[in-house]
C-alpha cells in the first residue's frame, strides 16, 4: 500500500518510497523539523528521490546538515 503524501501522518520514521512527492504535508513536517527557514531546491530534491534507503528524518537531517555546511566559512 502507497503512502499518502497528501495527508498521511509524517513521522521521521516514514519511509522515502518510489511514492514520494514533494507535497505541502512534507513541507509542514520538515518546518517542523528544520525551522522556519526550511526550503526545497533542486538538489536536494534530487538526493531525497535518489533511490537510496531513507526516511523521513534521514531527510530533515540532511537538511540542517546541509543549512550548517553552507553556513560555515571555507578554510583561509
Amino acid at each position: 500500500m502507497n503512502f499518502d503524501w497528501h495527508g498521511g501522518h509524517i513521522t521521521r520514521a516514514t519511509v522515502v518510497d518510489k511514492t514520494y512527492r514533494n507535497t505541502q504535508n512534507v513541507r509542514r513536517f520538515l518546518t517542523s523539523q528544520c525551522g522556519p527557514d526550511f526550503k526545497f531546491n533542486r538538489e536536494f530534491m534530487a538526493w531525497i528521490r535518489d533511490g537510496s534507503g531513507k526516511n523521513m528524518g534521514d531527510v530533515a537531517d540532511e537538511w540542517c546538515r546541509r543549512q550548517r555546511e553552507s553556513a560555515t566559512p571555507a578554510p583561509a
